[in-house]
């Protein structure tokens, strides 16, 4: 899956970028970038950090709405040639102090082993790198292994039944999380709770917007959710010191993201301004929709800085303050 992703042939170095083949919030809408820029400046913070930048698309739409932000992209491609100069640029996360920190749809493509249940305990799944074709292994390492028994123990389930070993999202979120000296950590994302962990995997790929299998050659994007709980224990043991676990529609609707239809009024009056009333209702709602973009997880964790005001209207998903 790493080979597949970021290798030198990666899917994720391919020139026409993710957006190429599949729509996140910030493609959706300008509406997700304007709010992002809203929770930062309602906490405090005048840099933002978008990591797993793609293209730079939300840190142009970022430096439209403001200028004054100092945006940073962090991103395994290499810095877009067009890119507005102000915006800087890292393969990697550095430290920020004063910054909002967001990794949208960035942890679900963090490689991470699934494994199978059987009679003699849990065994990798291995993927053939040109077929597709599975097969079991090896157990999970020690390390993993410990990390299944806190997050997903599988000492009840069936044999055939999967888990997703997620302890290398806990590890990347635990250094984005750190590299703040003061600020706001933000991950959205598909995600589970251990009450309602999925019996089987939740690898999928995606490739020119159509969903498709995950075989792991550099084609398709490979995405498996993510174990919100896990990774905001992890965050915690990092350095955070208030967190909110919630989600997508609840957080962007605090942040002032309605999707309310223009009064019919309107239509009547001033027809194009309606026009335009409609097209942004729409846009907002396709970031709301609880059965698509609004249900992602939104795991928010702060480091030497309270929980954003702003946020305090947004429904709790799991209960998390102060950590």
């Amino acid at each position: 899956m790493a080979e597949a992703l970021y290798g030198p042939a990666g899917f994720y170095r391919r020139p026409e970028g993710p957006a190429g083949h599949f729509r996140t919030s910030v493609h959706a809408s300008p509406f997700f970038a304007a709010a992002v820029a809203a929770l930062a400046r309602d906490a405090g913070l005048d840099t933002v950090v978008d990591v797993g930048s793609g293209r730079g698309e939300l840190l142009r739409a970022l430096h439209r709405i403001d200028p004054d932000l100092t945006l940073h992209g962090v991103d395994v491609a290499d810095r877009p040639a067009d890119l507005p100069c102000a915006i800087g640029w890292s393969s990697a996360v550095e430290d920020h102090d004063g910054a909002l920190l967001l990794a949208n749809e960035w942890l679900d493509a963090i490689p991470a082993d699934v494994v199978e249940q059987t009679a003699g305990g849990p065994r990798l799944v291995e993927v053939d790198t040109a077929t597709g074709e599975e097969r079991l292994g090896q157990p999970p390492t020690p390390d993993d292994a410990a990390w299944l028994e806190r997050w997903w123990p599988l000492a009840d389930a069936a044999p055939g039944d999967r888990a997703e070993v997620g302890r290398p999202r806990d590890e990347a979120w635990a250094t984005a999380v750190a590299s703040l000296r003061r600020g706001v950590a933000v991950a959205v994302d598909y995600g589970h709770q251990r009450q309602a962990r999925p019996s089987l995997d939740t690898v999928v790929g995606y490739r020119e917007g159509r969903m498709v299998r995950a075989v792991p050659d550099g084609s398709c994007d490979i995405s498996i959710h993510v174990a919100v709980d896990a990774c905001e224990a992890a965050g915690r043991e990092a350095g955070a010191t208030a967190t909110l676990v919630t989600t997508q529609r609840s957080a962007l609707r605090a942040l002032g993201v309605r999707g309310a239809r223009p009064p019919l009024e309107l239509a009547t009056s001033d027809p194009t301004a309606y026009l335009r009333a409609l097209q942004a209702a729409g846009q907002q709602a396709e970031l709301i929709d609880p059965a698509g973009l609004g249900r992602f997880y939104w795991l928010v964790q702060c480091v030497g800085t309270p929980m954003p005001a702003v946020l305090a209207g947004a429904d709790a998903a799991a209960t998390a303050t102060p950590s």
